[in-house]
């Protein structure tokens, strides 16, 4: 059966995995979670004929080494080797948070496949987050950053945490400048990174450094070898997972090759979902008709990536699984089914960069560099 014979199916399906964390679920369980748990896997998982490999690639894509920066023709941040050098610092620096304690990595922890494992992250302080934090793996290939898209690249995201009073919370781009410009060895790294600036040291350049090293935060995983044709690089019940992920929809929410991250959906299309305190993307436009819409995330390392969704409501991957069928397309899933399907998003289990992810010698501080400020 040809992939293209699915598509009326996809157009039913949303927002799938939108994680981020205020709010708490029902305390009634919905149908889906009064179902039995722990299914077998499908008797039937070798019996299903593989989906055609050419119309998955025209889904998917293929897995790049590296997210360019592009604006049309324009490579709006070209990676340099010295510039993710200086990304990989400044993602890892304490210095860049009002308390000295938080950085980049204190969220989204490199070795951790880019999340805190918490259902809301703790900033400055130890104020909650109103979100799940979400991985940085793969984000490159997002039509939008944060869970309601309120930036569009990886670098505008960047800006971001530093400067939000809840997160790492400095003043302002100015204090942020300050400090880096007391450290003697960002100077020389700034210059290496942006040898045609007058003034190398700036918050644009802080948030291009880390959006190239973040650029090149790719998981390839057995799903890509699968792709590429090495049919041994999946087992019999991770293809029929596949073949029952797109038989119910879920590409069209979780496609391109990030599986995922390339549109804005309603979570809850066909009945509603429990926690309405959050309203998602509606809270940056203001329009009605986003209410509840979120980002889809990717699926990618999704097994690694719990509590899923954007409030972290659930911490059972097979539960994930019930919720957007039920709340995406009004089904309750055979038990089997769920089994099959997770399997194979555990196949999406990337490989980690550990050489390129390891923590950079930071350089030290100067005679005026600041202290922490707990306040």
């Amino acid at each position: 059966m040809r992939f293209a014979l699915f598509l009326p199916l996809l157009l039913v399906s949303a927002a799938a995995f939108a994680g981020a964390g205020c709010g708490e679920r029902e305390a009634t369980p919905l149908p889906f979670q009064q179902k039995k748990k722990g299914a077998n896997a499908s008797t039937e998982a070798a019996k299903l004929a593989d989906l055609d490999l050419a119309d998955m690639k025209n889904n998917f894509g293929t897995l790049p080494a590296k997210y360019e920066a592009k604006s049309g023709e324009t490579d709006t941040n070209p990676i340099t080797t010295e510039k993710v050098a200086l990304g990989r610092m400044l993602y890892y620096d304490t210095r860049l948070s009002k308390n000295q304690d938080l950085s980049c990595n204190s969220c989204h922890l490199l070795d951790k496949f880019g999340v805190d494992g918490t259902k809301v992250s703790k900033g400055h302080r130890g104020q909650l987050g109103g979100r799940n934090a979400p991985t940085v793996y793969n984000a490159g290939g997002y039509v939008a950053q944060f869970w309601d898209g309120r930036a569009g690249t990886l670098e505008d995201q960047a800006k971001g945490p530093i400067l939000n009073p809840v997160e790492m919370a400095m003043k302002d781009e100015a204090s942020v400048v300050a400090v880096l410009e007391t450290i003697p060895g960002y100077e020389d790294a700034f210059k290496k990174a942006f040898p045609d600036d007058k003034e190398p040291i700036s918050y644009d350049n802080l948030a291009k450094a880390i959006g190239a090293f973040e650029r090149q935060l790719v998981t390839p995983s057995r799903f890509d070898k699968y792709m590429a044709g090495d049919k041994t690089a999946l087992t019999d019940q991770e293809r029929a997972g596949l073949t029952k992920f797109v038989q119910n929809g879920c590409t069209s929410c979780h496609s391109g090759s990030s599986l995922g991250g390339s549109s804005f959906q309603k979570l809850g299309l066909i009945k509603a979902y429990p926690n309405q305190k959050d309203l998602g993307r509606y809270d940056v436009t203001k329009k009605d008709e986003d209410k509840m819409v979120f980002r889809v995330p990717t699926l990618r390392n999704v097994a690694q990536t719990g509590p899923w969704f954007h409030d972290g409501a659930f911490d059972r991957l097979e539960t994930a699984v019930q919720a957007m069928a039920y709340h995406q397309l009004g089904k309750e899933l055979p038990d089997a089914d769920v089994a099959d399907i997770v399997a194979f998003l555990k196949s999406l289990t990337g490989e980690i960069p550990l050489e390129y992810i390891k923590k950079p010698e930071l350089p030290a501080n100067g005679e005026k560099t600041p202290g922490p400020d707990p306040t």
